[in-house]
């Protein structure tokens, strides 16, 4: 069809123009031998997203290939265009592309094409993650509640936001055929609870290990500024805790079950969170890593600048469901009193 045939010769010439592409829209990014390197697709600064600048035409190791490694995105140059710009419609992403390599507009073709359906939507868009999560089930009783169980998240304070997904497609790339395996689904959402994404762990079958996968934890939908929510901030209750994956809050959310709090994702999507407005405490859970540790220091000055005081939480171990699974539940509550402090460990620590 004309239409495909456009969008492959566009995604062809974007790939052969790569480095192009990557410093107009990833202008913080750098490159690297025969990659570009960002933090993330809306072109942060950082290390997990990298484009391949030169390579073959088609399947894997071609040219403009990417990959998220934070957050397990991935596609071509027109999928990194449609995330950068947050394009939901996949003709407005063709008109961009165009836009960028200076292509004439294709000829109208002499009959009218049908209006779009609603399955018709381009890849990673904020509507299919909505028909994901509403296609998938809650999660008590389900193998997803059994695979949290495994990571020793023995109880749910807040289970609205997850979701089961018995059949959850996955792809290791673009020209690799399609699995299926159970899922945990995430709904990642704005400030103003609307749905902008879902975050998706894909785990074995019997629920005890993630899936035998390259990368068991990807996003579909826009995550820029937004995260997985638990609870709500509000005046009367200013605080909020952050951090960077699903688990590592829920297993904060056993030791401190009455603070609101958020997931986003990564380390740079933790940096770059949006702040509710009636937010006016931020602690901040860090991964035992550099990105971590960098998420952090970021969060920080822009809480500060914002007028919001900053607390940092740090982990014994890599992260705090790793430190819930070594050390158990005890352990954990006594490492938060530490650091919170006598005042806040009797207001927040159960």
């Amino acid at each position: 069809m004309p239409g495909r045939k456009s969008a492959s010769d566009l995604a062809r010439a974007l790939s052969r123009n790569a480095l192009l592409v990557c410093r107009c829209y990833l202008p913080l990014g750098r490159r690297e031998g025969n990659y570009w390197l960002a933090g993330d697709v809306a072109g942060a600064p950082g290390r997990s997203l990298y484009v391949r600048l030169r390579g073959r035409e088609y399947g894997k190791g071609a040219a403009g290939k990417w990959t998220d490694a934070a957050s397990g995105q991935h596609g071509d140059l027109l999928d990194l265009i449609a995330l950068n710009r947050g394009l939901g419609e996949f003709r407005d992403v063709l008109d961009e592309a165009r836009a960028f390599l200076e292509a004439p507009r294709p000829p109208t073709p002499p009959w009218t094409a049908p209006a779009r359906s609603e399955r018709d939507v381009a890849p990673s868009s904020a509507d299919a993650a909505r028909r994901l999560f509403a296609a998938s089930v809650p999660i008590a009783g389900t193998l997803a509640m059994r695979y949290l169980n495994a990571r020793a998240i023995s109880a749910l304070h807040d289970a609205a936001p997850l979701r089961f997904h018995p059949r959850c497609y996955y792809r290791d790339g673009a020209d690799d055929p399609v699995r299926s395996f159970p899922a945990l689904i995430a709904a990642v959402t704005n400030v103003d609870g609307e749905l902008t994404a879902v975050q998706r762990t894909w785990f074995a079958p019997d629920g005890l290990d993630k899936a035998p996968v390259e990368t068991p934890r990807r996003a579909l939908g826009p995550l820029l500024g937004h995260g997985v929510r638990f609870g709500r901030v509000t005046a009367a209750l200013p605080v909020l805790v952050a951090g960077e994956g699903v688990e590592t809050i829920l297993s904060l959310s056993l030791a401190m079950p009455n603070l609101p709090m958020i997931a986003a994702g990564s380390a740079n999507h933790l940096a770059a969170m949006a702040f509710p407005p009636d937010l006016r405490r931020l602690i901040i859970a860090i991964d035992g890593d550099p990105e971590g540790a960098r998420a952090c220091q970021r969060l920080t000055q822009r809480a500060n600048s914002a007028g919001i005081e900053a607390l940092p939480l740090r982990a014994t171990l890599g992260d705090f469901n790793d430190d819930l699974r070594r050390f158990g539940l005890p352990a954990l509550r006594e490492n938060l009193r530490r650091q919170l402090g006598f005042e806040d460990a009797g207001a927040f620590v159960s």
